[in-house]
């Protein structure tokens, strides 16, 4: 269920009922948008693609998503497969499937369970033959969720730790955490020889791009060594000796026992909040489906959309984005991507009645909170200066989980079983 606060008349031009129309037609397009992105129906699709010639079936699943998609699978396929895995966040296992054996791990930073479980694959792995085909599920977070590598657990924390506190994007951290893997970037693949695989791919990347999804275990790299070395240089990235010489590693440029197919993206969560916000009467405006900016710029950026958009003769307006922002910590707050979004359009909001902006992750956790992502509106910043905030200063902090949660503006919907990026939205009223 989604959740938000309380909502008060605020000025002469917007009345009570207008802004909790906004707010129901924004959650209205939040609960369809993650709806159409459950992958359930798109695996099942997918596995019409099998092939059926008689080898033994065996699963694997990795990522936020990994649960739901094995679930599909084993609808579909039942006892034709004989073993399989499913390695997931916390708290995302919802039940037993049979013959598979469910574990959960640390996200986004990899933990001992993390090892572990990434262990039991490769040793099901080590088990293949050529009558044998792996079906691989993957979704986002199996780049922290399936892991082993030569260097330490303590040193594969800290270098995370710094990719994700340096405001990287997705295809930098991936570049440089395939070189410390040994199942990242085509190894895996590798590791299941002389077996076929057959991969089912969720993205949560901009481009859909393969080899970047999950740190692509199972597709060919595409990055070279010094793209490596770049990015350590670019954002300071402090590496142990024996990370500085695995920079140099060779990883797989070609693999030929690998079926792949994109059963999702970020597209889909756009093109249903479009339709849900074009039944409810608004002209819709889809900016990008490949943002990847800082959170808070692009926060700024649609308030000032709605600041120029936003004079007393307007027609109801639906601006639409999605893609997945960086945030530089700067500050030791808790917060997450979509939260600092919502939070910096505030104070513009509070210039323009009859706003609104949200921002979610379609796996419903923003970073490391509890919280999907944020919502505010023309409201917000008076309610926040009146619980003793400043914004500008809980933007320093990275602390818009505290801010938000004080009024009862965070959005949260559990983990949705899906992960493609992240939605976010201005509206306007009439």
């Amino acid at each position: 269920m989604l959740h938000s606060g309380m909502l008060f008349i605020n000025g002469d031009h917007m009345s009570f009922m207008k802004l909790e129309q906004l707010h129901r037609d924004a959650h209205g397009m939040i609960h369809a948008a993650l709806e159409s992105a459950k992958p359930q129906r798109a695996v099942k699709q997918a596995l019409v693609a099998l092939p059926d010639d008689g080898k033994a079936l065996y699963l694997l699943a990795i990522g936020k998503a990994a649960w739901s998609m094995a679930e599909a699978a084993t609808d579909v396929l039942g006892d034709r497969i004989v073993e399989g895995i499913v390695i997931t966040k916390y708290g995302h296992v919802r039940g037993e499937l049979k013959n598979i054996t469910s574990y959960e791990a640390g996200h986004p930073i990899p933990d001992e369970n993390t090892l572990k479980a990434t262990r039991k694959a490769l040793k099901l792995a080590a088990r293949l033959t050529a009558a044998d085909r792996l079906i691989f599920l993957i979704s986002g977070g199996g780049s922290a969720l399936f892991e082993d590598s030569d260097l330490s657990l303590s040193e594969l924390q800290d270098i995370n730790r710094q990719l994700l506190a340096s405001g990287a994007d997705i295809v930098s951290m991936n570049t440089l955490r395939k070189r410390f893997s040994n199942v990242k970037g085509g190894q895996f693949a590798e590791c299941v020889k002389p077996a076929q695989i057959f991969s089912i791919v969720l993205s949560d990347v901009l481009g859909d791009r393969l080899d970047m999804i999950a740190s692509g275990p199972a597709y060919p790299d595409l990055s070279t060594r010094d793209d490596a070395k770049r990015i350590v240089a670019d954002y300071g990235i402090e590496l142990p000796e024996r990370a500085i010489v695995l920079l140099d590693k060779s990883l797989p440029h070609n693999l030929s026992n690998v079926t792949t197919k994109i059963v999702g993206s970020v597209r889909v969560l756009i093109a249903e909040a479009e339709a849900k916000a074009k039944e409810r009467g608004y002209e819709t405006i889809v900016l990008s489906d490949r943002v990847d900016c800082e959170a808070r710029d692009l926060g700024h950026f649609l308030g000032a959309i709605a600041e120029i958009r936003g004079g007393e003769e307007r027609q109801k307006l639906a601006f639409i984005l999605g893609g997945e922002t960086v945030v530089t910590l700067r500050g030791d707050g808790m917060g997450g991507r979509n939260q600092e979004i919502a939070l910096a359009s505030a104070p513009y909001l509070a210039n323009v009645p009859g706003s609104l902006v949200f921002s979610v992750g379609s796996d419903g956790t923003d970073g490391p909170t509890d919280a999907a992502g944020g919502i505010v509106d023309s409201t917000t910043l008076e309610k926040l200066a009146k619980a003793g905030f400043d914004i500008d200063d809980v933007l320093r902090r990275n602390d818009s989980y505290t801010a938000l949660k004080a009024v009862d503006a965070l959005i949260m919907t559990g983990p949705t079983g899906t992960n493609v990026n992240d939605l976010t939205c201005l509206l306007l009223s009439d």
